[in-house]
C-alpha cells in the first residue's frame, strides 16, 4: 500500500505561478515513478508531468516551458513548480505513483483555479 499526501493548490491570477508537492509513505521502495494529473470540470483526467526514480521526466505539450517538476528520492517527494499560469489550467490536480509491478495509487486531489 501507498499513501499519497498533496499540498499546495489555491487560487491565483493569469500569470501567477503555484506550487504543488505529493509526499508518498507506506510502500515507497515499490514506487517507480511520481506525477500529477489533472482533470478540468467535465472533462477526462489526463497527465500533466511524469518522473522516474531514475529523473527522466516527461510533459504535456500544454504545460512545456511553464511547469518544472523534481523529485527526491530519499523523501519519495515529487514537486511541480507552476509558472505563468493560465485559466484553462484550472482543474483538480492528482498527484500519481506507478509502480515497479503493474499498478499505481493516486492523491486525493488539490484544487487549482487561475482566475482571468
Amino acid at each position: 500500500q501507498v499513501q499519497l499526501v498533496e499540498s499546495g493548490g489555491g487560487l491565483v491570477q493569469t500569470g501567477g505561478s503555484l506550487r504543488l508537492s505529493c509526499t508518498a509513505s507506506g510502500s515507497r521502495f515499490s514506487i517507480f515513478s511520481m506525477g500529477w494529473y489533472r482533470q478540468p470540470p467535465g472533462k477526462e483526467r489526463d497527465l500533466v508531468a511524469r518522473i522516474t526514480r531514475g529523473g527522466t521526466s516527461n510533459y504535456a505539450d500544454s504545460v512545456k516551458g511553464r511547469f518544472t517538476i523534481s523529485r527526491d528520492n530519499a523523501k519519495d517527494t515529487v514537486t511541480l513548480q507552476m509558472n505563468s499560469l493560465k485559466p484553462e489550467d484550472t482543474a483538480v490536480y492528482y498527484c500519481n505513483a506507478g509502480l515497479t509491478y503493474p499498478g499505481q495509487y493516486w492523491g486525493q486531489g488539490t484544487q487549482v483555479t487561475v482566475s482571468s
